[in-house]
């Protein structure tokens, strides 16, 4: 399970946390307190490497409860994650290989706390306020960091967007979901979602909730199939816009077109 964890500092007290090119993770310092957004897999000891960064009391954000986005967590105390999500994210912490891999390496599961949308965590000079944004699962959260306007997104809003997976909201209610935040692109320039290599225009997030509202509308007569590990599924590409500044240049929206619509 050793593998190379790469870190960038993204702005001045922002670092970006990338464990094998895998999953995304990311550490804000405030001027009194920390705060890590996602924890990745659990290969690396991030936990040493926060305190490599700050000396600061650190609190833990789960955007969402799947295994690369928690596993990390037992290099903490808690975390907090929507409990929406915690059914999920218990039967992951139950699987055998993550039980027998905990065990070899003398390590436990911290037990999560509730956060849920209004909630504000302060850091010092920095705030981190929750907003709830269910779709890829039941209790995915988006984190807005005020003062820098940048928005965490876990897997919600990103280049590629898993909805084929067992608890993924039908697309019409995701794009409820989504409309319902959208007066956050008038509080942050930028996104950093959980599989980045660098910052992304808050535009990301309409442009990816125009795409969901084609397949709510049945527009899939060009999507193509998508092979992954849980069979074949349909992969629907959206457009970003060719004036602002993204990390990536292909688009796409995965669903199992049997279950798109509920």
């Amino acid at each position: 399970m050793d593998k190379q964890l790469y870190i960038k500092e993204m702005a001045p007290g922002i670092f970006l946390m990338d464990e094998a090119h895998e999953a995304t993770g990311y550490l804000v310092i405030g001027e009194e307190k920390a705060c890590v957004v996602d924890t990745m897999n659990g290969y690396c000891d991030l936990g040493q490497a926060v305190r490599d960064l700050t000396d600061k009391p650190v609190t833990v954000i789960n955007t969402h409860g799947h295994p690369d986005h928690i596993f990390g967590n037992v290099y903490f105390d808690e975390a907090f994650l929507h409990p929406a999500d915690f059914p999920m994210a218990q039967s992951f912490n139950e699987e055998p290989e993550f039980v027998e891999a905990c065990k070899a390496r003398h390590l436990r599961m911290p037990p999560f706390r509730e956060t849920r949308e209004g909630d504000v965590f302060d850091l010092g000079g920095r705030h981190i306020e929750v907003f709830a944004l269910p779709g890829h699962t039941p209790g995915g959260i988006v984190l807005l960091l005020r003062e820098d306007r940048i928005l965490f997104t876990g897997d919600s809003v990103n280049h590629h967007l898993w909805m084929q997976l067992p608890g993924c909201s039908p697309m019409a209610d995701f794009v409820k979901s989504l409309d319902r935040i959208l007066f956050l692109e008038e509080r942050a320039d930028r996104i950093l979602h959980g599989h980045a290599s660098d910052f992304d225009d808050i535009s990301l997030m309409r442009c990816l909730r125009d795409g969901a509202a084609e397949l709510a509308a049945g527009k899939t007569e060009n999507d193509l199939p998508y092979p992954w590990f849980g069979g074949v599924g349909r992969q629907h590409p959206f457009v970003c816009r060719p004036d602002r500044r993204y990390a990536q240049d292909h688009h796409v929206i995965c669903y199992d077109p049997r279950t798109v619509n509920g």
